[in-house]
């Protein structure tokens, strides 16, 4: 191991960096040459150094220091691609300052809220800077919530402010009379009732803000496919060692394009907003996913990375190959995939067509992230949620808290740095010995990767015997006739609980309730077999691609 002396050394030609910054003396080699190799730390000109070094210990580990420290380094180019444009860094950076001045004088100070209700686009980005740099709460709204939805999660968060796409006002109207409100994307041929952010960053200085005592804070909604949704909080981590831990699983690279197609709002869209700060990368961003249209965006800017959620692949796997064939996605290296379940059989489809560019992350908005898949792991075990990166650790535990061995099924606990401060309404995760729930079962294989048998709330016991959906659902998704499938238990007389499936069939296919038990029947127990079997054009889904059940029920 070098001595701290090397470390200082090395570190004075890095971008900025310092050393308390790269977490516990132990981790130093290992974080260090992750970030290395990923380019978010490397040589650069001594006066850049100087200026990107100010920007964060004036900022910290913040999305203000990130985009400060961009402007400075390569202010002309482009931090943004989306459907009106391209925007470089210095634009960003001068734009958020003229927002966050000009919500600072409608009264929006630091610690209080600003609500986002925002598709993909540059408006966005701009919003999530501004509050950064007034040291504001941000809370991110889910873009496909109902009216009362809204109107509950604003009464319960109580922000001050408002920023959101036009075609969310009706839906906004009721939601927190009073709010200072702004309207960050205007559809062509339209006007706004409310101030645009685009006036309000007009009418304001672009000078850079002092930054405030305390850095802002990040409410992620869960996704609330049980119950009304819930406000998890978290701050900026102490250090680089998590974002080393990520990089050291997923090879992304530094300033790079990336298709952020998965929704910035949610847990996975926001992380991948975070690490292509970290990384310098070019955002790509469409304000509404369609399978061709997330191609067309890799093929068209060279993109180095795909961030998706599992529902996105099995769209694109969906179109006829001849469609798929006529974008060049040969620049695509990491396609990172997170938000719910990824069927084993799906990600091989992927890897055949595309190669072994697939990164699986499992976690939660509350745990952050327990593991990750890479190539080689799904590969040699379709259906694996992979290993937990270093600084996580993952524990498989009984109904007594007690660890259960390899192959066995139990409740999965993580700890890592980034799990969340608790709900902004009260309470938080059950907790065993420091680490979180992740609301899961699973288990760990001889090798220790980790498998996710279904949610700890869902298992359903029929006849004494104990399954999960998640098993049976699986088998019928691989099915060459079925597109999706999704399995519940519903009350029996007999067996207290019995099976019901609901499935998609595939376009052109035929399939009958009895060839769908027999399919089950023939690969599992008979207590796995659905009794009921309904067919549907699609399940529902919320914008992240998790079935909702509650409605199936």
């Amino acid at each position: 191991m070098l001595p701290r002396m090397a470390f200082d050394g090395l570190l004075r030609a890095a971008r900025g960096v310092k050393l308390g910054q790269l977490g516990p003396l132990a981790d130093l080699p290992f974080n260090l040459r992750v970030l290395t190799e990923a380019g978010v730390i490397g040589p650069m000109r001594p006066d850049h150094l100087l200026a990107v070094g100010g920007a964060l210990r004036r900022w910290g580990a913040s999305p203000a220091a990130g985009i400060t420290s961009a402007a400075i380094r390569r202010p002309d180019d482009v931090g943004v691609i989306d459907e009106r444009g391209k925007v470089t860094f210095a634009e960003l950076d001068r734009s958020s300052n003229a927002l966050a001045r000009a919500l600072r004088r409608e009264g929006v100070g630091a610690g209080e809220g600003v609500a986002i209700m925002c598709r993909n686009h540059r408006g966005f980005v701009e919003a999530v800077f501004a509050c950064a740099k007034l040291g504001a709460t941000v809370l991110l709204m889910n873009t496909d919530f109902a009216g009362p939805q809204l109107q509950g999660v604003v009464e319960r968060e109580r922000p001050k402010a408002l920023i959101y796409d036009s075609e969310f006002s009706e839906l906004l109207e009721r939601a927190g009379a009073g709010l200072v409100r702004a309207v960050a994307w205007v559809d062509a041929g339209e006007s706004a009732a409310q101030p645009t952010t685009a006036e309000l960053i007009a009418s304001s200085g672009a000078e850079p803000l002092d930054p405030p005592d305390e850095p802002s804070r990040f409410v992620i909604l869960t996704s609330g496919t049980t119950g009304t949704p819930k406000g998890a909080q978290r701050s900026s981590p102490d250090s680089l060692g998590p974002l080393a831990a990520l990089l050291s699983k997923m090879p992304l690279r530094s300033e790079r394009p990336i298709h952020v197609a998965a929704p910035m709002f949610h847990s996975w869209g926001f992380t991948h907003f975070l690490l292509g700060l970290a990384l310098g990368s070019t955002y790509v961003l469409r304000r509404r996913f369609t399978p061709e249209g997330a191609l067309a965006a890799v093929s068209e800017h060279r993109a180095d990375a795909l961030a998706v959620v599992p529902v996105m692949l099995q769209r694109i796997m969906e179109l006829p190959a001849e469609t798929r064939a006529r974008y060049d996605l040969s620049s695509l290296r990491v396609t990172a995939v997170s938000g719910s379940a990824l069927p084993g059989e799906l990600a091989i489809r992927w890897m055949d067509a595309f190669g072994d560019n697939l990164y699986n992350l499992y976690g939660s908005t509350e745990v952050a992230w327990a593991s990750i898949a890479v190539p080689e792991d799904m590969r040699a075990a379709p259906g694996t949620a992979g290993r937990p990166p270093r600084g996580t650790v993952v524990r498989i535990v009984d109904e007594a808290g007690e660890q259960v061995a390899a192959g066995q099924t139990g409740r999965i606990f993580v700890g890592n740095e980034m799990a969340f401060e608790g709900y902004t309404g009260g309470g938080g995760k059950e907790s065993v010995g420091g680490l979180l729930s992740s609301g899961d079962v699973g288990h760990l294989d001889p090798e220790g990767r980790l498998f996710i048998d279904g949610r700890d709330d869902e298992m359903i016991v029929s006849g004494g015997e104990n399954v999960f959906p998640r098993e049976v659902e699986d088998l019928l998704s691989d099915h060459r006739a079925i597109d999706e499938a999704a399995v519940i238990g519903v009350d029996d007389e007999e067996f207290g609980q019995r099976l019901k499936a609901f499935v998609v069939v595939s376009a052109g296919e035929q399939l009958s309730a009895e060839q769908v038990r027999e399919h089950v029947k023939a690969n599992l127990a008979r207590y796995k077999v659905p009794r009921e079997v309904e067919f549907l054009s699609q399940l529902p889904r919320n914008p992240t691609g998790k079935v909702l059940k509650r409605e199936l029920a």
